[in-house]
């Protein structure tokens, strides 16, 4: 995943409102008593929100899968002098030189998880790194928003740099939505097209099911929220944050 995808990723994400996620991430933490220290965000991507919180003060590492994307992430990282460590890890086999006050994951990066015994590996890797008191924050897409919003749908975008065919295939007794992406990208200096062609499968957890996975990779949830983190989920909740740490001893 992600090799061709990661040259438009963030133009095809442009409408994903980061700066407000930031906004809500900070303020929860900030008020948790996680106000500066380090955050390590996995799944980071091409470094949106990675750079976010280096600008207000934390010091930041960066882990994702995708060199492709890390490449990206590195691009933004000169361009604005921040002080990012990027690792190209894949999450379930986290390895970091020291703990952390705080772990983030956003923009259905768990989702990609498919089997719950990766999901408990994610977890057990952070609490291993996770400084006491600290939290991990991670959103995901619920099963409300792949049946009733995306599932089965389609979506046509396109502009004069990149066009793309999105189509969705929802897998009811699986809780998991197949989505198959063919690009169009317009090459530079020229008025040819790169076509690109990929296939990314997410899944849906449930609240309960969520809370016995954390506890089994030692984590304890805290709360839930619905998207903007201002209340409990609903049934009609598209995304969800969990908020973890680890259990009391």
């Amino acid at each position: 995943m992600y090799e061709k995808f990661a040259n438009v990723y963030d133009h095809m994400m442009n409408q994903i409102p980061y700066e407000e996620w930031f906004g809500h991430l900070r303020d929860y933490l900030a008020s948790h008593g996680v106000d500066g220290g380090t955050i390590c965000e996995l799944g980071c991507g091409t470094g949106t929100m990675t750079e976010l919180f280096a600008a207000a003060g934390y010091k930041m590492i960066g882990v994702d899968s995708s060199g492709d994307m890390l490449a990206l992430a590195q691009d933004k990282k000169l361009e604005n002098g921040s002080d990012i460590l990027y690792l190209e890890q894949d999450m379930r086999e986290l390895e970091l030189a020291e703990p952390v006050d705080a772990f983030l994951s956003v923009c259905d990066s768990i989702n990609y998880l498919l089997q719950e015994d990766e999901l408990v590996s994610v977890f057990s890797h952070v609490k291993k790194y996770l400084r006491p008191g600290g939290y991990f924050i991670f959103d995901l897409k619920t099963t409300y928003c792949y049946r009733n919003i995306i599932g089965n749908q389609t979506w046509v975008e396109q502009d004069e740099e990149v066009s793309y065919i999105w189509e969705n295939y929802y897998y009811d007794d699986q809780d998991i939505n197949e989505y198959m992406l063919t690009i169009f990208r317009k090459q530079p200096d020229s008025d040819l097209y790169e076509r690109i062609e990929e296939a990314h499968y997410q899944r849906a957890y449930s609240v309960e099911r969520l809370k016995k996975l954390l506890a089994e990779g030692g984590l304890s949830m805290v709360e839930c929220f619905d998207a903007l983190m201002e209340g409990g989920p609903t049934e009609n909740s598209e995304r969800i944050y969990v908020v973890a740490k680890t259990k009391e001893v």
